[in-house]
């Protein structure tokens, strides 16, 4: 008896297993189902096979061939069978012996993922096998499409059609964009695993929205918010349409958001702050009558940032800017609430000159202070031999470096230490990263800076700003003061969308020496200082302040 109950509990088991498995491959597909799978192998099969990594083929035109029959494709059934027709009029792929992984190559694969091959929801057995073969016995040598830049190691895309009379109404024109910008992310962009939302997730959200913009502006918005996806401060996009949307009129002051209030911090034109009525330290509430965390929150998805940080910094041209003559505030000056109506300009009215700033001084605390962005290579002998006798040197980082950091640190360091690692996009394996040799700074010039070191850092600290932080971080006796830098390192390459919209992306991974991360981090001061509305209104860089009295303390 018992057995019989067993017998038929198996039964019941394999009838739900065998219906589960027919439901499967009668499921009916969404559009953007089937759009979401066709991306992925279009771009799978684009960097994968080897006939198509040859540049055999018109790969835009394959892709506007196949998607009709992808669109009358009823079931999972059907659409691999699609794939699998398709797959099979590009020749065939003949095993390769160079794509076994070679012994001693550790790879980095946080990004790599290639599971969806084997999705039995959406694609047959047959089909599953062969985009593993494919695989495993992939493209190898020069690909047609993408290459490692030499000596940098991240990649260049080439050979994609320009379409100089792109027309933002043609459909299949916007579903190529996507599909290209998202598999370019897809396999080469080395941060995709630290991305807020899964870029699986990403490709399905914006299926619909690359369908249906309704105008040409939503749709540059649309590409604009694609690449903010990327959650990196060097992945921005800007057209005319998308400044028209921000608005081309400005007010003529710098400012920083602090508990959301913008404080004037400096004026573009004093003359015409001063008509104004606009003091520095100005607190504005509001904006035409919105809040600040209203206009913050509404324009979030158009800011590209790799942090909260510098994503406050990237507000610079949204809180004020506009296409009207004027511009409503609401603001707090001096504990006083006020109203008023102040003017937008265009920027060139301005006649804006950036001043000149001091390369070095000395202060009468015998504390070197150094402008790191105005500082040239030439000028670091002359700069490091005047003072190795303070007792300090403070560093300013608050500003883009001049590739001055492997020339001061011979003076900082006796002896070469390691500083960075990077892990660059294997194109023979695409998704893949392979770890680069560490690089290292400092040797002895028999001149040693014994005193201690200062490194002044926030979120305008970027890129090779915080390279060279890393650099001189190295060095004995370092404190580095100041908030959260970009959290965007790394070499940049260049991407375009279709229509030659131009956009950016981190193209390496950077690294501390034991494998610690610093895209989306930044560099970690040892004190946080941020400026207060008190310290602006009293014309304090409460940064340096912190730093000198720091110094005097020890």
């Amino acid at each position: 008896m018992q057995s019989l109950k067993t017998s038929m509990k198996k039964l019941i088991l394999l009838s739900i297993i065998t219906l589960t498995l027919i439901g499967c491959s009668q499921k009916k597909l969404t559009k953007t189902d089937k759009l979401v799978a066709t991306a992925k192998i279009w771009g799978f099969l684009k960097y994968y096979h080897p006939e198509v990594g040859k540049g055999k083929f018109n790969w835009d035109e394959q892709l506007f061939q196949i998607l009709p029959k992808v669109e009358n494709a009823k079931n999972k059934e059907e659409l691999s069978k699609v794939y699998l027709n398709w797959i099979a009029s590009l020749g065939k792929v003949e095993p390769c012996s160079s794509c076994k992984i070679k012994n001693g190559i550790t790879y980095f694969d946080k990004n790599f993922d290639l599971g969806w091959t084997q999705d039995a929801t959406i694609f047959s057995k047959k089909l599953s096998e062969q985009l593993k073969f494919i695989e495993n016995n992939r493209f190898q040598g020069n690909h047609h499409y993408v290459e490692s830049v030499k000596g940098v190691g991240n990649i260049k895309v080439k050979n994609e059609p320009e379409y100089p009379n792109f027309d933002w109404k043609d459909e299949k024109l916007r579903v190529l964009s996507l599909f290209k910008y998202w598999n370019t992310i897809e396999y080469f962009f080395p941060y995709k695993y630290q991305t807020d939302e899964k870029w699986n997730i990403v490709l399905e959200q914006f299926i619909p929205k690359f369908l249906s913009p309704e105008t040409e502006q939503e749709y540059h918005l649309i590409m604009r918010e694609l690449v903010v996806k990327l959650d990196d401060t060097h992945a921005g996009l800007t057209t005319k349409l998308t400044k028209s949307y921000f608005g081309l009129k400005k007010i003529p002051s710098k400012f920083v958001i602090i508990d959301n209030k913008a404080i004037f911090t400096k004026f573009y034109n004093d003359s015409i702050a001063k008509k104004n009525d606009l003091e520095i330290g100005d607190a504005v509430i509001k904006v035409n009558g919105k809040s600040i965390s209203e206009i913050l929150e509404e324009k979030r998805p158009y800011i590209n940032a790799s942090n909260s940080s510098v994503r406050l910094r990237n507000y610079h041209y949204v809180i004020f800017n506009g296409s009207t003559d004027s511009v409503n505030i609401d603001f707090d000056r001096n504990g006083t609430l006020l109203n008023k109506t102040i003017k937008r300009y265009p920027f060139k009215q301005f006649k804006y000159k950036k001043t000149n700033k001091e390369k070095w001084n000395i202060n009468k605390d015998n504390i070197g202070y150094v402008h790191m962005g105005a500082l040239q290579k030439e000028d670091v002998p002359t700069m490091m031999d005047s003072l190795l006798t303070t007792k300090a040197i403070i560093f300013d980082i608050r500003n883009y470096p001049n590739g001055t950091m492997y020339a001061i640190s011979n003076y900082l360091n006796n002896e070469p230490k390691e500083f960075v690692i990077f892990t660059e996009p294997d194109v023979n394996y695409p998704g893949r990263y392979t770890w680069a040799e560490a690089y290292s700074c400092g040797k002895n010039n028999g001149k040693e800076y014994t005193g201690k070191v200062i490194l002044l850092v926030n979120e305008r600290t970027q890129s090779h700003a915080e390279f060279t932080a890393m650099c001189l971080q190295t060095a004995n006796n370092v404190t580095i003061i100041g908030s959260q830098t970009s959290g965007a390192d790394g070499n940049v390459s260049e991407l375009k969308l279709v229509g030659g919209f131009k956009t950016w992306m981190t193209g390496i991974g950077v690294f501390y020496p034991n494998g610690k991360e610093t895209q989306r981090i930044g560099i970690i001061p040892n004190i946080e200082v941020r400026p207060t509305i008190e310290g602006i209104r009293n014309g304090k860089d409460e940064v340096l302040e912190k730093a000198i009295a720091f110094i005097n303390e020890q």
